[in-house]
């Protein structure tokens, strides 16, 4: 599954192999194919695991943004942040986005993969968006906005600055675009005590 998440993100979905994901992998073609029925199945099985591993990664940082403020501005500031840092880290631009790809090429899975893509997505939407709600009635902003589009915005930065680093090869456009939503953030806030 890790050979062909890799070949995936770089390739596509349609430019992958079965071929190619067994000689990535160092497997035989019996072996594939007593795992998973079809190149479908294993499409699945490994979006069902990314989405998984990126559930797990949201809730842990969220956690330690908890536990450093009681404020729900705070909390995402200092969330963004911490994806922000891990982003800064990269020497080499960031693979990609499993769910974008799929996305991207939509028409060749079936509904319950699609599904699990959109999963994925709704969760960071309504993580942040509640964070952000609850900010909302803390603190003041200078324009109205809405929650769900705030949270949306973090993606749209995410996924755009992964688009970016790998287009030209710089690995810092993800963290450089983190850092920007974190400064609207900050902005769009009225002052008062919040910062990160």
């Amino acid at each position: 599954m890790d050979a062909a998440e890799e070949l995936i993100l770089d390739r596509g979905f349609a430019g992958t192999t079965v071929e190619s994901i067994i000689e990535r992998a160092g497997i035989t073609k019996g072996t594939f194919f007593y795992h998973f029925d079809t190149k479908a199945d294993l499409a699945r099985a490994i979006v069902r695991r990314y989405a998984e591993l990126d559930a797990d990664h949201l809730r842990t940082n969220m956690a330690a943004a908890e536990e450093r403020s009681d404020d729900p501005l705070e909390q995402v500031l200092h969330f963004v942040r911490l994806f922000e840092r891990e982003m800064e880290d990269l020497t080499e631009p960031f693979p990609g986005c499993l769910f974008a790809s799929y996305c991207y090429q939509n028409q060749l899975f079936d509904p319950e993969t699609l599904e699990i893509v959109e999963e994925g997505l709704l969760r960071w939407r309504r993580l942040l968006g509640e964070k952000l709600g609850a900010a909302m009635e803390r603190h003041a902003t200078r324009r109205p906005v809405d929650a769900d589009d705030l949270a949306d915005m973090l993606l749209v930065a995410f996924e755009g600055g992964l688009v970016v680093s790998k287009t030209l090869e710089e690995p810092d456009s993800v963290a450089n675009q983190l850092a920007l939503y974190r400064t609207f953030l900050e902005t769009l806030f009225e002052e008062d005590g919040a910062g990160g």
